[in-house]
């Protein structure tokens, strides 16, 4: 008796009880396999929370809370923030680090990418199958069949460390790209602050001399109506009180101008009025003090710092690219029984057979990319040092001229001081008054506007440096 024959008696000679259990044990393993990976899936989810749009709320001054730890600069740990006694520069600096919508963004943007670099070190998942099939013929000695399988994408890993390199570059690339923001910030902070500072300076000085020519204009004007005087003679003199006039009114525009500009910065609401206090940040680089920070440039500035690292997660992703060349593997196991009852076990192997694509696509796309960041780095390094150097001659410049304009205001000053009581004194007429006055204000308008542009460039330089700024860690991974 062959073979067939014995199986064919052995399978007639099993009791039909014991197949009908055999098919319901068969059945709950296909329900068990489903349910254990639905568990499996609904055990990971997460979790669905709405977030509503709604509009910032106005916020009180005195109620901001701002920790020392928020200024990424050389500013005292133990500073103190407290707006109930006014704001002064250190305090301008922190409030707008941590309030300025734009660095939130940013933080918004590290986040993402924090997220996809968390994303690629996760392993990716097997992937369980189960099927089952019913027989539509009525043959006797038909049963249901069913397949159960698990199978493996061997080819993520070999991409998984380069893959998670270059999210982890990137992630430190958007890190170090807030944290230059953050030094932007705080340079334009400190540069509002000193510009409010030097305007309301200015307009103080333009009250003072607002009220100094208003005793003239009654003169004037009697000396009109009595014939003593031409209106091409009073000319200058009516003139002088509407030029301070005006000017004062541009001085009180731009104070404006700098104050909403401040708002903005500092994420406030223009109708909560800063009181500001205290002497503004001065700081004078000296030659060796920048040439000692431009020899480590590249190693303190967060936005070369961000390039190098966007460079690093570019040359991972290169990586990447040329290893997804190589054939993708997906292992798999099974097990299943066809409709005669027939149970069988195995495995199966699936293999991408690299003839055309190759990867070949992706790979250009990705060396291009590398060269485009590897020119915009030396571009980026270029445009720094010269940036510095146009800012070093502007200082040097601003240096050279002051000791003249402040030589030239003294004097004036004095020579003011003096017409005013020679003028009182009847000693010296009126047009002679107020030409000195004139030249007196002039001579100040100058030399506070150089100061200004030289304290706003002092910040500049100092920031594009990095002269006062900590080293700061690179980013732990995420």
């Amino acid at each position: 008796m062959n073979r067939g024959v014995l199986a064919d008696a052995r399978s007639s000679a099993m009791p039909r009880d014991g197949r009908q259990t055999r098919r319901r044990c068969d059945a709950r393993a296909v329900r068990r396999a489903w349910a254990f990976g639905a568990c499996l899936g609904l055990g990971a989810c997460a979790g669905y929370r709405p977030l509503p749009l709604a509009e910032p709320p106005v916020a009180r001054l005195a109620d901001l809370r701002v920790p020392a730890s928020s200024l990424p600069a050389s500013a005292p740990a133990t500073h103190r923030f407290d707006a109930s006694d006014g704001l002064d520069v250190t305090e301008v600096a922190m409030l707008a680090v941590a309030d300025n919508p734009e660095l939130r963004r940013l933080r918004d943007d590290l986040g993402v990418a924090q997220a996809q670099a968390f994303a690629a070190g996760l392993l990716p998942d097997p992937q369980l199958t189960a099927e089952k099939d019913r027989p539509t013929s009525r043959q006797p000695g038909l049963t249901r069949a069913f397949t159960l399988g698990l199978g493996y994408d061997l080819g993520n890993l070999l991409t998984r460390p380069a893959r998670v390199a270059a999210a982890n570059g990137s992630a430190r690339e958007v890190h170090l790209s807030l944290l230059w923001n953050e030094w932007q910030t705080v340079a334009r902070a400190r540069q509002l602050f000193d510009r409010i500072d030097a305007l309301q300076a200015q307009a103080r000085r333009l009250r003072g001399e607002r009220d100094a020519l208003a005793p003239l204009q009654p003169v004037i004007e009697r000396a009109l109506a009595a014939g003593d005087l031409t209106w091409d003679g009073a000319g200058n003199g009516l003139r002088a009180a509407t030029d301070v006039a005006a000017r004062l009114a541009d001085v009180e525009r731009r104070a404006s101008q700098a104050d909403h500009d401040l708002h903005d910065l500092l994420g406030l609401d223009a109708t909560v009025a800063l009181h500001l206090v205290g002497a503004p940040y001065r700081i004078d680089p000296t030659d060796h003090g920048i040439d000692a920070a431009l020899a480590t440039m590249t190693r303190r500035r967060p936005d070369l710092r961000a390039l190098q690292a966007g460079y690093a997660a570019q040359e991972a992703k290169l990586r990447a690219a040329i290893l997804a060349q190589f054939p993708a593997i997906t292992l798999g196991f099974a097990r299943a029984r066809d409709t005669g009852d027939v149970y069988t076990s195995g495995f199966q192997v699936a293999l991408s057979l690299p003839l055309f694509d190759r990867n070949r696509g992706n790979i250009a796309i990705e060396a291009a990319t590398r060269r485009r960041l590897h020119d915009d780095y030396a571009a980026r390094v270029l445009a720094a040092r010269n940036d510095i150097d146009r800012l070093l001659h502007d200082m040097r410049s601003y240096r050279d001229e002051r000791p003249a304009l402040l030589k030239n205001a003294r004097e004036l000053a004095r020579a003011r001081d003096a017409a005013e009581r020679s003028y009182r004194a009847g000693l010296i007429d009126w047009p002679t008054y107020l030409a000195i006055r004139a030249g007196s204000l002039a001579a100040d308008n100058d030399l506070a506007a150089l100061e200004q542009n030289a304290h706003e460039q002092a910040i500049a330089l100092d920031t594009l440096v990095g002269g006062a700024w900590p080293q700061t860690p690179e980013p732990s991974s995420p």
